[in-house]
């Protein structure tokens, strides 16, 4: 059976793309931190379309989660064809508020430990006929966020990376695949402690984890280089590139204040 690797998977985006792959009969190996909602979205998954589906409770924001999550899939000998980096989280308000402990964690989490996956899995990946490697940025990404400047500028390292490693591996059979959602019905609003101004901007816009699941698995088997979710987004993406940065940035960082 083909298994497709997902972080982050027991909720939200993540636990949305394991079904979608699992529509396609992908078998699923599901890493997220909360053991009882990750056996539980196993076993709903598995039951609902006859995949296999194996789980790891982890946290991924350690040094050496990458190397753990590789060590338990060659330990049951799963052959990982879709990587799907999705686990991270935000840090919202003044870069002062937060220790150096709490922003070295969202690093590693946001960047360490999907650099850490991807050079793991992928030599084994590039023996097979056809693999994929799904990276999770952000909209954020494209523009720098005051009130939310570390987590964007994890999420522009997500994007240049998945752009840069894109290329270096467009002769083969592995791509990759960047996707960038804004906001979503998710836990990250609470998870990244925005404020009641930036809670009802996002509520505004929110998608459903399963559109963008939907869109996002659909360009990640199609091979694209890399997805903006969303018209809106789109579209500020667009104006991040075209208008002044300072004013692109001072009008972000209004929804933050």
């Amino acid at each position: 059976m083909d298994y497709a690797l997902i972080t982050g998977a027991s909720k939200g985006i993540g636990k949305a793309v394991a079904e979608e792959l699992a529509r396609r009969k992908f078998g699923l190996l599901l890493v997220a931190r909360s053991e009882d909602a990750l056996k539980q979205t196993a076993g709903e998954l598995g039951a609902r379309y006859g995949v296999e589906v194996d789980w790891l409770a982890l946290d991924l924001s350690t040094a050496d989660a990458a190397q753990k999550v590789y060590d338990w899939c060659m330990a049951k000998g799963y052959a990982v064809q879709a990587l799907v980096n999705n686990a991270g989280y935000g840090l919202s308000g003044p870069f002062e508020k937060y220790s150096l402990e709490e922003h070295a964690n969202m690093m590693q989490l946001n960047m360490g430990t999907l650099v850490g996956l991807t050079r793991l899995f992928l030599p084994a990946m590039r023996n097979q006929s056809r693999a994929y490697i799904m990276n999770i940025a952000s909209s954020a990404a494209y523009q720098a966020v005051p009130l939310l400047s570390l987590y964007a500028a994890t999420k522009s390292f997500v994007l240049s990376f998945s752009r840069g490693l894109h290329q270096e591996l467009r002769s083969g059979t592995v791509s990759v695949t960047c996707i960038s959602p804004g906001a979503t019905d998710t836990d990250f609003p609470n998870r990244a402690q925005l404020g009641e101004k930036g809670m009802k901007t996002a509520e505004k816009f929110n998608m459903t984890p399963s559109a963008v699941a939907s869109l996002a698995v659909r360009a990640m088997l199609a091979g694209r280089s890399e997805v903006v979710v969303g018209l809106v987004n789109k579209v500020g993406a667009l104006m991040a590139w075209l208008l002044p940065k300072s004013l692109v940035e001072r009008t972000a960082m209004k929804i933050y204040e």
